[in-house]
C-alpha cells in the first residue's frame, strides 16, 4: 500500500470507532428512557421511513399495542409519549444503518481500487462479519422482549454491549497499526504489559456485568455506597439455587459483584500509574499511564453517583460513555508499549 491508501485507510478505521461511540451513547439513552421495545419488526431497508401521516402513527402505535410492554407497563400512554420513545429507537436503528454505509461505501471503493494489501482486506472482512452480527444481534435482543415479559434479555444485552466494543477496539487498534511514525516505550515499560493485560481482561468482565446490572435494573437497588446499605455482604447475595445462578441472574450479587471488579480495577489502575514511576520510564509511557488512571478515576466516580443518585439517564449514558473511552485508552497503552522506532519500508522510499 501506498502513504496515501494507509492515510485513507486509517481514517476510515477512525470514523467507525467514532462511529461506534456515538451509537452507543443513543443506545444508552435508548435503553434508559425505556425506548427499545417502541419498534416491534425489523425491516432493514423499509423500516429507514419512519411513520410520516397521522394515520401512520396510529396503525405503528396500534402494533405497539399488541407486544406486552403496553399491555403490562406503558398502558394508557398517549400517542406523543409513543412518539417520543420511538424517536430514540428509530434514530438508534438508523445511526447503526448509516455506520453500516460508512463501512460498505469505502470498503467496495478500496475493494475496486486494489487499495487493501491481505492484511486489511482480512481485516475489513472481520468488520464486516463484526457489524453484520451486531445488527442481528440488536434484533436477537429485542425479540426476548416482545414474548411474555417486557424486558430484552440481560444476556443477550450483554452480547449486543460486548460486540460493539468489540468492533470499536478492532477500528481502534486497525487504525493504530496504521500509524506513519512509530516510537519505542523502552524495555523497562513493556514490563508493564502484563499488568495491562490483567486490566483490559477485567475491564471486559467489568463490561459485561455492567450490562448485566442494566438489564437487571440492578442499578435501582442498594443505592449506597460504598456498603449496601450496612452491609459489606447483603443477606441476599448466594440465595439462588443453585449456587452459580447467582452470579448471573441474581440482581444483588450482580450489582456487588459490578461494585468489586471496579474497586479493583480502581487499585489496579494506582499500582500501574505508580508502576510507571518505579520502573523510570519515559515521559509519554508516564503520560500514557496518567490518562489511564485519570479515566478510571472518572469512570468510577461517575458509577458511585450513578448508583447513589438512582440512576439518571445522563449520568448513566456518560458512565457507559467513560467505559468505552476508558477501554479505547488501554487499547492505545496496549499499542504504544509493543511500537518499535521503525518506519514502514515505504515511508523511507517515499
Amino acid at each position: 500500500m501506498t502513504p496515501k491508501d494507509r492515510k485513507h485507510i486509517r481514517t476510515w478505521y477512525w470514523c467507525g470507532a467514532a462511529l461506534v461511540f456515538i451509537i452507543l451513547i443513543i443506545g444508552g439513552i435508548t435503553r434508559l428512557t425505556g425506548s427499545g421495545l417502541s419498534m416491534t419488526d425489523w425491516k432493514p431497508i423499509m423500516g429507514a421511513i419512519p411513520p410520516l401521516t397521522e394515520a401512520q402513527w396510529e396503525e405503528a402505535f396500534d402494533q405497539y399495542k399488541q407486544f406486552p410492554e403496553y399491555q403490562q407497563v406503558n398502558r394508557g400512554m398517549s400517542l406523543s409519549e409513543f412518539q417520543f420513545i420511538f424517536f430514540w429507537e428509530y434514530l438508534h436503528r438508523m445511526a447503526g444503518r448509516l455506520l453500516g454505509l460508512v463501512f460498505l461505501i469505502p470498503f467496495g471503493w478500496f475493494l475496486f481500487k486494489k487499495k487493501f494489501d491481505k492484511t486489511q482486506l482480512r481485516r475489513a472482512l472481520l468488520l464486516l462479519v463484526l457489524g453484520a452480527g451486531q445488527a442481528l444481534m440488536g434484533w436477537y435482543m429485542v425479540m426476548s422482549g416482545l414474548i411474555d415479559v417486557p424486558a430484552v434479555s440481560h444476556y443477550r444485552l450483554a452480547a449486543h454491549l460486548l460486540l460493539a466494543f468489540i468492533i470499536f477496539g478492532c477500528c481502534v487498534w486497525f487504525a493504530l497499526d496504521l500509524k506513519e511514525k512509530f516510537q519505542s516505550a523502552g524495555d523497562q515499560a513493556a514490563r508493564l504489559n502484563r499488568w495491562l493485560a490483567a486490566f483490559l481482561v477485567l475491564l471486559v468482565i467489568q463490561v459485561i456485568y455492567g450490562a448485566f446490572t442494566a438489564g437487571l435494573n440492578a442499578g435501582h437497588i442498594y443505592n449506597t455506597f460504598p456498603k449496601m446499605f450496612q452491609y459489606w455482604f447483603p443477606p441476599e447475595l448466594w440465595l439462588y439455587e443453585p449456587f452459580l445462578m447467582n452470579f448471573v441472574e441474581n440482581m444483588v450479587t450482580v450489582q456487588w459483584i459490578h461494585r468489586v471488579v471496579g474497586t479493583v480495577l480502581g487499585l489496579l489502575v494506582i499500582f500501574i500509574w505508580l508502576r510507571s514511576f518505579q520502573l523510570k520510564t519515559s515521559f509519554t509511557t508516564k503520560m500514557w499511564a496518567l490518562g489511564l488512571f485519570s479515566i478510571t478515576l472518572l469512570q468510577y466516580a461517575t458509577g458511585v453517583f450513578t448508583l447513589i443518585y438512582h440512576v439518571p439517564i445522563w449520568l448513566g449514558v456518560l458512565h457507559q460513555a467513560l467505559a468505552m473511552v476508558l477501554f479505547g485508552i488501554v487499547l492505545g497503552f496496549i499499542h504504544f508499549l509493543k511500537e518499535k522506532p521503525t518506519i514502514p519500508t515505504e515511508f523511507v522510499q517515499g
